[in-house]
């Protein structure tokens, strides 16, 4: 075995990599192939266009949540070592800034178009601004998990991340009036998608779509290891998420410089699929956003810009992913071993 990094002595002490038939789920290098699929969107729409703002302020690292240390990530100035048992109150005032006014700013947007987004909510966050879950349902949009803490769950034991999925459930579910019918974690585990699918299971709760998934531009469906006996299996949905059109480059050492950046990255993402429906391959494109990020003045024209110049558009359908998934579902029911 080779590898690019110096690991030091330590890495071979770690036991070797073993599958698990409970939660790993196998790689697919083919997809759809050559021809992709024509998901039919509605009305003979060229693209179905999903935006979705990841609600996470007040739910990151901080000793007043009971973390050890304070955030580092995702803010004007990220990187660095964190404080550890001090508050970091900078940080804080620039997540707080997201959900002062950066959620409003986007919601006031996509209202007044009438576009519907989806919300990728993070519990704890919700916790703390129970108005933004109210107004998210009362206008008609989507209101998805983003689990219950905006946290790292990679080496969390499973029987403790499964609580914390329950946690967001309940969480969100008493904030919104309503169960999120899709998950996205973003910092996930090796086992979640497994435990995702477990806890819904337990739940009761409808599971309609999961987006940790970079790997289309369409959706697609999954066979999920623990239905592997069942009789009835029902698989999972994925609907494929975005590290590229997302404004958390903004943040990262080699992401967007400038608003226009932003707009310039996105329009010629849409550009590109639109072309490829009009000639008979839609696809679907997801625009992640940050209220703390792009709720900011200068880089929320830049969103605003994209916003006008795709309403000008014909052909384009805005939708919720668990519109997206609704009529996926309805038009490609889960048949086992099969994307769609």
């Amino acid at each position: 075995m080779s590898t690019p990094y110096n690991l030091g002595t330590d890495a071979l002490k770690v036991a070797p990599f073993k599958w698990d038939d409970h939660y790993d789920f196998p790689r697919n290098l083919v997809g759809f192939g050559e021809k992709s699929l024509n998901p039919q969107w509605p009305n003979g729409a060229k693209i179905a266009v999903s935006f979705v703002i990841n609600y996470e302020e007040g739910a990151e690292h901080t000793v007043l949540n009971g973390d050890v240390h304070s955030e580092t990530h995702l803010w004007e100035a990220p990187g660095g070592t964190p404080h550890v048992q001090e508050r970091a109150v900078n940080i804080e005032s620039e997540y707080d800034y997201g959900a002062r006014a950066g959620v409003w700013r986007l919601f006031r947007l996509f209202n007044k178009h009438n576009f519907k987004y989806t919300l990728y909510a993070v519990g704890q966050a919700l916790e703390g601004n129970p108005a933004v879950a109210r107004h998210s349902v009362e206008n008609g949009h989507d209101i998805a998990s983003h689990a219950y803490r905006w946290i790292d769950y990679h080496n969390m034991p499973a029987e403790q991340e499964k609580e914390y999925i329950r946690k967001a459930l309940t969480s969100i579910k008493e904030t919104s009036g309503v169960y999120p019918k899709g998950w996205y974690y973003g910092r996930l585990s090796p086992r979640s998608h497994a435990l995702v699918w477990d806890v819904y299971k337990e739940m009761g709760v409808p599971l309609l779509w999961e987006s940790d998934s970079y790997a289309d531009d369409v959706p697609y469906w999954v066979d999920v290891p623990a239905e592997k006996d069942s009789p009835n299996p029902e698989g999972m949905l994925m609907i494929p998420y975005s590290y590229d059109c997302n404004d958390y480059k903004f943040n990262v050492a080699t992401g967007f410089g400038a608003p226009h950046d932003f707009y310039d990255h996105v329009k010629g993402a849409f550009d590109v699929l639109y072309e490829e429906g009009s000639e008979g391959s839609p696809k679907m494109m997801t625009i992640g956003l940050h209220c703390r990020c792009i709720g900011k003045p200068a880089r929320f024209a830049a969103l605003k810009k994209f916003v006008e110049y795709i309403a000008a558009k014909e052909g384009v359908w805005v939708a919720t992913r668990t519109q997206i998934a609704e009529h996926f579902r309805e038009k490609f029911p889960y048949k086992k071993g099969q994307l769609a």
